[in-house]
């Protein structure tokens, strides 16, 4: 099933806040609410966010710092994947991998050389995820002690796998 990215307005707002992961993944990315209450806390990371969609329905929300100056370790850049939501009821079905699919190319199109994102280091974590979509680690961590990863942006490539 196509994946695409739509704005949150007011027609979709409740059904993509109604969005949830499961409880134990919580410690990983919160909920949309807290997403959007981070983006509006910080505009200095230039928060760009969208609704995920599958089948006329949203699945999950994604969050990403858009083109800003990195001040590492709090503001990592210019461009992050701030957030993933995909909710508990539609997980691996492959509608996260798309979405970062799509936020890739859309961040390429922008002059993006890499997308970064961050993860908490734990054996029931995004590692895999992430690892299986071509990102690398960077060698660094966030102000939060997670792992930064890179996925390379190359020109005329199709990213990520």
């Amino acid at each position: 099933m196509d994946v695409m990215l739509r704005e949150i307005d007011d027609e979709n707002r409740d059904a993509v806040l109604a969005l949830s992961v499961a409880p134990g993944q919580r410690r990983f990315v919160g909920t949309v609410q807290g997403a959007l209450d981070d983006a509006a806390a910080y505009p200095h990371a230039n928060p760009w966010y969208r609704a995920v969609y599958a089948g006329g329905e949203p699945v999950g929300f994604v969050m990403l710092s858009w083109d800003v100056e990195p001040q590492p370790p709090d503001l990592i850049g210019p461009w992050f994947l701030w957030k993933l939501i995909i909710d508990e009821s539609r997980q691996r079905l492959g509608y996260g991998a798309q979405a970062v699919r799509l936020v890739a190319e859309l961040v390429q199109r922008e002059g993006a050389a890499e997308l970064l994102t961050s993860y908490v280091d734990a054996d029931d974590g995004p590692a895999g995820f992430y690892a299986r979509l071509g990102f690398e680690p960077t060698g660094e961590v966030d102000g939060d002690g997670e792992i930064i990863v890179r996925l390379p942006l190359t020109p005329g490539s199709r990213q990520p796998r």
